[in-house]
Formats: C-alpha cells, structure tokens, sequence
C-alpha cells in the first residue's frame, strides 16, 4: 500500500534497528479518513472469504480492525489486556510478551463473542515477533472457530513474526513491510533504503 509507505516515511520516526515509531497515525492518534483507506485495502486482501468476525487486540488494532469492520459488514471484538468487574467469567484467556513494553499481559475475551460457528479474521497494527498475534490465534483456537488470516498495517520483515505464522500455516497480508531500520533509514521490502 503506496500511501501507508509514504504515511510511515513522512510521519514515522526510527528509534532504533528494531523499533518504528508510527503514533502519529496508527497507535496514539488516528486519522480516520487514513484508517478507512487501511480498512479497504484488508477488505480487498479478504473478499470472498466467509468471514464472520474481525478480532484484535486493544488499544492499538481496533481502529484498522473497527474499518475494515465497517467495510467488510462484520463485527469486531477486541481481546483485553486487564480484567475487569463486568468480563470475569466465560473467558477464553492467553499469555503474551511485549518486546516493546518488556512484559507479559494476560489477554481475556468473553465466551459470549466468539464461536465455534465464527470465521474470523485477525487484525494487528504491527507484526515483529508475532506474540500477540498468536495470543489472538490461540483464543480463536479456544473457541473452536475458524481462522481465515491475519491482516497486519506494518509488518518489520526483519523479525520473525510473519515466519512463525506461515510455518503454522497461517495466511498473513501486511500492507507494508519494513526490511530494515538500520541507520535510522527506512527501507521496504524489495526497495532502496530511504532517510
């Protein structure tokens, strides 16, 4: 997706050879009319598949998942990193680590959104090492429901994220993939670094 690279070329800051900082548009402030074209573009990836739910991770994934939400006609449902007083039964729960927090979250999502009759489609806003992503494909296995894919916004090829998930036999669409960060430039899969 030409207009994401530009997004995260423009607007995106290197932190590190591991670390993007894109919370500009994608996981602090969010551009709503940006967000849509993101929903389209996984709506497009995904047509003709029997999807019947999206399911992300809060905070970060529930905008592209709300958008692509809206525009594949589904609902979305989000797993929680903390337990509440109205979601403390019924739950399907898992363990995830973030490299980027250093720390392990439990992961909850009520038994009365997920079923054994749903296909779903997994949305995330980054893929590195592919732990919450297989956090939310464990919860949909939990439920017994299908998994039709994974649509991920950017996706740091570096890493082993999207390697894990194919060898399971995953299908996994990211709309831009980061081959490097080295020296603080940014460059894409099959594409020349740029500053």
């Amino acid at each position: 997706m030409e207009s994401l690279k530009q997004k995260i070329l423009t607007e995106g800051k290197v932190l590190s050879d591991s670390v993007v900082k894109v919370d500009s548009f994608l996981n602090h402030q969010v551009d709503p009319a940006f967000m849509h074209a993101i929903g389209e573009a996984f709506a497009s990836h995904f047509a003709g598949s029997n999807i019947t739910k999206i399911l992300t991770l809060e905070s970060s994934g529930i905008a592209p998942a709300v958008m692509t939400g809206l525009c594949m006609d589904v609902p979305v449902i989000f797993a929680r990193k903390r337990k509440s007083l109205t979601l403390n039964e019924g739950l399907y729960s898992a363990d995830v680590y973030s490299y980027t927090k250093e720390e392990t979250n439990q992961i909850s999502l009520s038994d009365d959104y997920i079923t054994s009759e749903d296909t779903i489609l997994i949305i995330d806003d980054i893929l590195a090492n592919g732990q919450a992503a297989l956090g939310l494909v464990d919860l949909t296995e939990q439920a017994g429901a299908a998994l039709e894919g994974i649509g991920i916004v950017v996706e740091k090829g570096f890493q082993k994220g999207k390697a894990m998930l194919s060898d399971r036999g995953i299908r996994v669409e990211s709309l831009a993939t980061i081959a490097s960060l080295k020296n603080g430039r940014i460059t894409f899969e099959n594409e020349e670094a740029i500053i």
